[in-house]
């Protein structure tokens, strides 16, 4: 791309061609022709503005922990939001930017005796990623405790939107069909009591090491639930436990999830959902549905 955004934009953290498999949980996906890490709400309107007039395509990937970039890369501006990481609290509620991370989110709620979000403790995403996709994990998900979100809309203008106007549903929300941006969410808790909710957190990420692959770089769950079924036991008993594709394998010890065991490239990865998907299909007649993204040609 001909645009030289270092030339437009001095002394933003703004990078071309950059690997991407080298910020993505997979560890695969090819180069952005652009990268850019805003350190404020403003640097970042300020750069989306120009994109837009120049109609560069944007892409945002939070912590690129539930998603799969092609070896293609992707074309114009990719966004990371790590710096925009502030959480604060006020009474029952508590703020966190798109770009803090889930894990920390519920320590900071922890220490100021607040329950709710538990679930979440062991989640390697980012605030925003678990707004855009309503995360959840062991019967709890971000729709139930967020209040409001705070985006920036594809006309570059700061609004909030309430719990309702986000259309949040299973692995969805409204961001994921309208280009908002989300910068920053809302949680309303509930009193509790620290050291039961510290307990209950060190519970669940106890029972996530011991059912998930986390010695593997991943994209985490692959597939949404069926109705009636379970995912991991489908593929299970379609036999697929183990199945692998160069690098990429469903994993051995949690089928609903595919590891980077050797070096894997996003092909390999996306072959492995492909072929998976096929046989469930095939043997039990259920349609997988990817909950990943998958970003790129």
């Amino acid at each position: 791309m001909s645009t030289n955004l270092n030339q437009k934009f001095p002394g933003y953290d703004i990078r071309e061609n950059v690997q991407l498999s080298e910020y993505t949980n997979t560890q695969v996906g090819g180069p952005a022709d652009w990268a850019f890490w805003p350190k404020s709400v403003e640097n970042l309107k300020e750069v989306l503005e120009y994109a837009h007039e120049i109609e560069m395509p944007i892409t945002v990937l939070g912590n690129a922990s539930n998603l799969v970039v092609s070896d293609t890369g992707l074309r114009g501006l990719v966004i990371f939001l790590e710096h925009l990481n502030q959480i604060k609290v006020e009474g029952l509620r508590v703020t966190a930017e798109a770009g803090a991370t889930l894990i920390k989110t519920t320590q900071v709620a922890m220490k100021h005796s607040l329950s709710g979000i538990e679930w979440a403790a062991g989640i390697p995403g980012s605030v925003g990623g678990a707004v855009y996709m309503n995360a959840g994990a062991y019967g709890g998900h971000s729709a139930q405790w967020i209040e409001s979100v705070t985006v920036l809309t594809s006309e570059n203008e700061v609004k909030t939107r309430s719990n309702a106007e986000m259309n949040f549903g299973y692995r969805q929300s409204i961001v994921q069909e309208n280009g908002d941006i989300i910068l920053a969410a809302t949680f309303q808790l509930e009193v509790g009591n620290p050291a039961e909710i510290a307990a209950m957190m060190e519970d669940f990420n106890v029972q996530r090491a011991s059912k998930q692959p986390l010695e593997y770089p991943s994209c985490g769950s692959v597939f949404k639930r069926p109705e009636g079924y379970f995912a991991g036991k489908l593929i299970m008993d379609a036999g697929l436990q183990g199945f692998t594709i160069g690098g990429a394998q469903v994993s051995k010890k949690h089928a609903g999830f595919i590891v980077n065991v050797n070096h894997a490239t996003a092909d390999e990865y996306i072959q492995v959902i492909r072929h998976v998907q096929a046989q469930v299909k095939a043997k039990f007649g259920v349609d997988l549905e990817t909950e990943v993204k998958i970003f790129g040609d």
